[in-house]
C-alpha cells in the first residue's frame, strides 16, 4: 500500500470510529435516560400537527420500501458495478447494504429499552432504534454513490442524500419512529460506508489513478453547508425543548410541539446530508480509476 492509500485508510478508520462513537452517544442518551426519552417524545407528539396535509406523500415514500424493493435495488447496484467490470466494487457495495441493514435489525431486536414512562404513543413498541426504513434508504443511496460512474457521482450524492433525508423524516411524520431512531440508522450506514471504503482502499490496484476533477466539490460543499445549517437549527430546537422537557406533551402549546418536531426533522435531514457528504468527499479516491 502506498502512502496516499495508507493515509486514506487511516482517515476512513477514524471516520468509522467516530460514527460508532456518535451512534453510541445517541443510543445511550435517547434510549437509556429519561431526559432523552422525554425530548424524543415531545418532538414525536408534534408530528400530528399538519399530518393530514402530507399524509399522501409520507405514505408514498414509506410504502416503496420493502424487502423485495431492497433486494431489487441491491441487485441493480451490483449490476452497475459489474457492467463497469468492477467485481470487487460490486461485492463491497452489496456488503455495505447488507451489513447496514442486518446491523440495524440485530441491534433493534437484540437490545432493550428502559421504561421511564416517557414514551407516549410508542410505549408499547419497545426498542425502535435504529429505523429500518431509514437504513434501507440511506444504504441504497450509499451503495449507488460507490458504483456510479465518476461524472454522475455528485448528482447521485445530492439525490441520495435527499432521498435518505426524506425517508428518514417520513418515519417521524408517520409516527413510526423517534428522531433518534432515524439519526442512529444514518450513523449505521455511515459506519458501514467507511468500512466499505477501507476494503476498497486495501484491495485497490497499485496503479489506480485519482482524478481531482472527480471530487465533486460543489456537491460536497452543498451537502456540508446544508447539513451543518440544519444541525444548528436542530441544536437550537433541542435547547428550547429542553426548557419544557418536564411538562407533559399534552400540556404544551401547538407552537411548542411543532417547533420540537420541525427542528428534530431538521436534525435528521442534516445528519443525512453530512453522512453522504463525508462519503462523497473521498469517493473519488476510494473508487479510483484504473490506469489506461
Amino acid at each position: 500500500m502506498n502512502r496516499r492509500n495508507a493515509y486514506l485508510a487511516l482517515w476512513l478508520g477514524l471516520l468509522l470510529v467516530g460514527q460508532i462513537a456518535a451512534f453510541g452517544a445517541v443510543w445511550r442518551f435517547f434510549v437509556h435516560t429519561q431526559h432523552g426519552q422525554l425530548l424524543d417524545t415531545i418532538a414525536l407528539t408534534g408530528d400530528v400537527i399538519g399530518r393530514r396535509h402530507i399524509s399522501k406523500l409520507v405514505d408514498t415514500v414509506l410504502n416503496v420500501i420493502s424487502v423485495l424493493s431492497l433486494a431489487a435495488a441491491t441487485g441493480v447496484i451490483g449490476f452497475i458495478a459489474l457492467i463497469r467490470r468492477r467485481v470487487t466494487l460490486a461485492l463491497v457495495a452489496v456488503l455495505l447494504i447488507a451489513g447496514a441493514n442486518i446491523t440495524t435489525q440485530l441491534f433493534k431486536y437484540g437490545t432493550g429499552r428502559p421504561d421511564f414512562g416517557a414514551d407516549g404513543a410508542l410505549a408499547g413498541y419497545g426498542n425502535t432504534l435504529p429505523s429500518g426504513h431509514a437504513t434501507v434508504a440511506a444504504s441504497v443511496a450509499a451503495g449507488l454513490i460507490l458504483v456510479l460512474p465518476p461524472r454522475l457521482r455528485g448528482l447521485g450524492g445530492l439525490l441520495g442524500a435527499g432521498y435518505a433525508a426524506l425517508t428518514a423524516v417520513a418515519t417521524l411524520s408517520a409516527g413510526w419512529h423517534r428522531a433518534s431512531d432515524a439519526v442512529a440508522a444514518l450513523l449505521v450506514v455511515g459506519g458501514w460506508a467507511a468500512f466499505a471504503g477501507i476494503l476498497l482502499v486495501l484491495t485497490a490496484a497499485p496503479d489506480s489513478l485519482v482524478q481531482t476533477r472527480d471530487a465533486h466539490l460543489v456537491a460536497v460543499s452543498t451537502l456540508m453547508v446544508v447539513g451543518v445549517a440544519l444541525l444548528a437549527v436542530a441544536a437550537v430546537g433541542l435547547k428550547l425543548t429542553d426548557q419544557v422537557v418536564m411538562i407533559p406533551p399534552e400540556q404544551l402549546s401547538t407552537r411548542r410541539l411543532f417547533a420540537a418536531y420541525a427542528t428534530s426533522a431538521a436534525g435528521v435531514a442534516g445528519t443525512a446530508g453530512l453522512v453522504i457528504a463525508l462519503m462523497l468527499v473521498t469517493a473519488h479516491r476510494v473508487v479510483a480509476q484504473r490506469s489506461a
